[in-house]
């Protein structure tokens, strides 16, 4: 009997399943925006708390898209995690544009809310860098390879998922499931964790874990506060308005020496929007055409051209916000509301600087030398002919031309002499009168 048993055991045993490892714990992460360096720090930070708990990571990601070199980094972060990872598109109306797509393929589980979309994945270059037909192929070519290869990995249609990068095909959340490019539609998370509750995922190691998250421990895993700071420095309106501000502060405290806050301000935005304009890829021709068309205004301090060095200013600038993101991706052009707003600011700031430096070039005449004639003054002592006037708070030596002066009696300024020497003469009333007593 007992040799029964033990052959039975020995045949039977191989086909008791194994229990796998079971994940009954949830971590929720958002991304919502640009896909810039500071949210693959944000997803890795993520998925490693989650990697800690033992817990199913749920990346609810809106995005119309982001750097490339960014989006290798996340995938290859999701693709080697040591937990499950779900990939959820939404809100509803939401969307996983160009960078977000290969994101959400490479998601253990990938699902989509109501009326969001993906695709769209084209390669562009970023920073308005024009490629040659030969480099966009190129790059196309080895996107569409690197989207397949990881909707192979996947178990999803990789014909499909090339097209959103051969040719710029967008798909519905209806489309993407009936394609196989997702695995499921959900109206919210809640519904999401229902639909995914008992499903098995295999790792990258091969090891499978069972998904038991209906009614699980959730946590939601925020940015922090410098996640959040710089995320929101990542954004291409943002850059160009810093730029802006950061060369506008400088300019007015080049115009007023000493004033410090405008130029501390102007010094500390400029500092983050080269922040920006480096995480963004700018182009850096348009951040120079930039700088040169405040230099431009800068210089109608000192050079009388009437307002010339301005419109070059200005048209140097317009060209320069033109140029600054020219040609980037979806998502990372500069708000055409934003820049007439901006560039219209700092042309009413430079029309306002020229008429004020024009009128301060007229009253040139009215003071030095040539201003004193026909000022007036007050005789501090009797001038007879020689004494002293008292001239706009200063005493003078002065000479009476025509007679002399009693002390307190009101000059008038004819001329300079030596440099240092005034020639006066009474003063007359308006009815033609000496000032004096009657």
């Amino acid at each position: 009997m007992c040799v029964l048993i033990l052959v039975g055991v020995v045949l039977l045993g191989p086909a008791v399943p194994v229990q796998g490892r079971v994940a009954d714990q949830v971590v929720v992460l958002q991304v919502d925006g640009l896909i810039v360096p500071v949210v693959a720090q944000y997803l890795d930070r993520g998925i490693a708390e989650a990697e800690r708990l033992g817990a199913v990571c749920v990346i609810e990601l809106n995005t119309p898209g982001g750097l490339y070199d960014t989006t290798q980094k996340i995938v290859q972060r999701i693709m080697n995690a040591d937990v499950p990872v779900v990939v959820f598109v939404s809100p509803a109306g939401g969307q996983a544009g160009s960078a977000g797509t290969f994101i959400t393929l490479s998601a253990h589980v990938a699902a989509m809310a109501p009326g969001s979309r993906i695709g769209a994945a084209h390669p562009v270059a970023a920073g308005g860098e024009q490629m040659t037909g030969a480099q966009e192929e190129k790059i196309t070519q080895d996107a569409a390879a690197w989207v397949r290869s990881i909707a192979e990995t996947r178990g999803r249609d990789a014909e499909k998922a090339a097209m959103a990068v051969t040719e710029s095909r967008s798909y519905t959340d209806g489309q993407a499931l009936e394609f196989n490019l997702i695995d499921l539609q959900a109206a919210n998370l809640a519904e999401l964790l229902q639909l995914i509750d008992g499903m098995t995922v295999t790792l990258d190691d091969g090891e499978e874990v069972r998904l038991a998250v209906v009614n699980a421990p959730l946590e939601r895993e925020e940015m922090n506060w410098v996640e959040r700071v710089l995320h929101t420095l990542s954004n291409p309106n943002i850059a160009y308005i810093l730029l802006s501000l950061g060369m506008l502060g400088l300019l007015i405290e080049f115009y007023n020496p000493g004033g410090i806050f405008p130029g501390a301000t102007g010094g500390l935005a400029l500092i983050l929007a080269l922040y920006s304009l480096g995480t963004l890829d700018a182009s850096w021709g348009g951040v120079l055409l930039i700088v040169l068309g405040f230099v431009l205004l800068a210089l109608e301090l000192f050079v009388v051209s009437f307002g010339l060095l301005t419109a070059g200013g200005l048209i140097a600038i317009v060209l320069g916000s033109m140029i600054l993101f020219a040609g980037s991706p979806e998502g990372f052009q500069v708000n055409i509301g934003v820049m007439a707003g901006v560039v219209a600011g700092i042309a009413l700031f430079a029309v306002l600087t020229v008429h004020l430096a024009i009128k301060a070039h007229q009253r040139q005449a009215a003071t030095g030398r040539e201003g004193m004639s026909g000022a007036v003054g007050v005789a501090l002592t009797p001038l007879d002919p020689k004494g002293e006037v008292l001239f706009e708070g200063e005493r003078w030596r002065a000479v009476a031309e025509d007679g002399p002066v009693e002390a307190d009696e009101e000059v008038v300024v004819i001329r300079m002499e030596d440099g240092l020497k005034l020639v006066v003469r009474r003063r007359e009333k308006p009815d033609g009168r000496e000032d004096g007593f009657s």
